[in-house]
C-alpha cells in the first residue's frame, strides 16, 4: 500500500494582502498572477505553511479576482504562515519580489472569518470612447429598466441573466477618452461584471457595444446597505 503523506501543521499566522494590477499588467490573468505570486513568495523567503497530501501547496486563498484586462486597485488574497512574521516585513519583501505593475498595497493580520464574505460589492471606473451626452442617455435608459437581460458564455455554455439588479449606482460624466462611467456593483450569483453592464447599456439604448473600454476597479469590500458605500475589508473600522 502507498505510504500516507505527512500531515502538515496548520498555519500559526494568517495575513491578508491587498494588491493592485496597473498599466500593462492589467492583462495578467488570474492564473498568471497566481504563478507570479508563488514565485515571489519563494524569492522573498516568506515562511509559508503548506497543505497536507501527496502534492503540498502553499496556503494561499484568492478572493474576488478581477477579469483579465481590468486594472484594479483592490485585489485581495490571504496567506497562511508557518512562523509569526511582522506584516510590514512581508509587505517589503513581496514589493521587492513582484514585477512592477503587480504592486502590494497593504498587508495586515487576518482577523479570522472568510475573506470572500467581506467582498460584497465593487466600485468600478469605466472609460469609454464616446461623447458624454451619448453615455448619459444610455445610462438613463438602463436605470429606467426593471430588468436588463444579457448573455455570457460560461463553462456550462451560453447563459442569460439580469444585469440590472446588481447595479447599486451608475452615472456618466466627461472623461479623458470621452466618457467615464462610475459604477457600483453588488457581488452575487451569477457574478455581474462591468462588461455585462456595458452589454446591458447597448441593449437598452439600442446602440452597438463600445469597443475597448478601459476598466478599473477602485475598491471592493463590505457594502453598507444604508449608504451604498463600500468599506475597507482589511481595516473594517475605518
Amino acid at each position: 500500500m502507498r505510504d500516507q503523506p505527512e500531515q502538515q501543521a496548520p498555519p500559526v499566522q494568517k495575513l491578508r494582502i491587498r494588491y493592485a494590477k496597473r498599466g500593462r499588467l492589467r492583462f495578467t490573468s488570474h492564473r498568471d498572477f497566481s504563478r507570479a505570486f508563488e514565485r515571489a513568495i519563494f524569492r522573498a523567503r516568506v515562511p509559508m505553511a503548506y497543505s497536507s497530501g501527496f502534492n503540498p501547496h502553499p496556503r494561499i486563498s484568492y478572493a474576488g479576482a478581477s477579469p483579465t484586462g481590468s486594472a484594479s486597485e483592490a485585489e485581495f488574497l490571504e496567506i497562511g504562515l508557518a512562523e509569526v512574521v511582522d506584516p510590514a516585513t512581508v509587505h517589503a519583501a513581496l514589493a521587492e519580489a513582484l514585477p512592477d505593475g503587480l504592486d502590494v498595497v497593504d498587508v495586515v493580520e487576518s482577523p479570522g472569518g472568510a475573506l470572500a464574505d467581506q467582498l460584497e460589492a465593487s466600485h468600478w471606473q469605466v472609460d469609454l470612447d464616446i461623447p458624454p451626452a451619448e453615455a448619459a442617455t444610455a445610462v438613463a435608459a438602463f436605470l429606467a429598466a426593471d430588468e436588463v437581460p444579457v448573455e455570457r458564455m460560461t463553462k456550462k455554455g451560453l447563459r442569460e441573466f439580469d444585469c440590472r439588479a446588481a447595479v447599486i449606482s451608475l452615472s456618466a460624466s466627461a472623461g479623458e477618452r470621452g466618457s467615464r462611467l462610475d459604477l457600483v456593483l453588488r457581488h452575487g450569483t451569477p457574478s455581474v461584471r462591468p462588461d455585462d453592464v456595458l452589454a446591458g447599456l447597448a441593449r437598452t439604448s439600442g446602440r452597438p457595444a463600445v469597443p475597448s473600454p478601459l476598466l478599473t476597479r477602485l475598491t471592493q469590500g463590505p457594502l453598507d446597505p444604508d449608504t451604498g458605500e463600500i468599506g475597507d475589508p482589511l481595516h473594517p473600522m475605518r
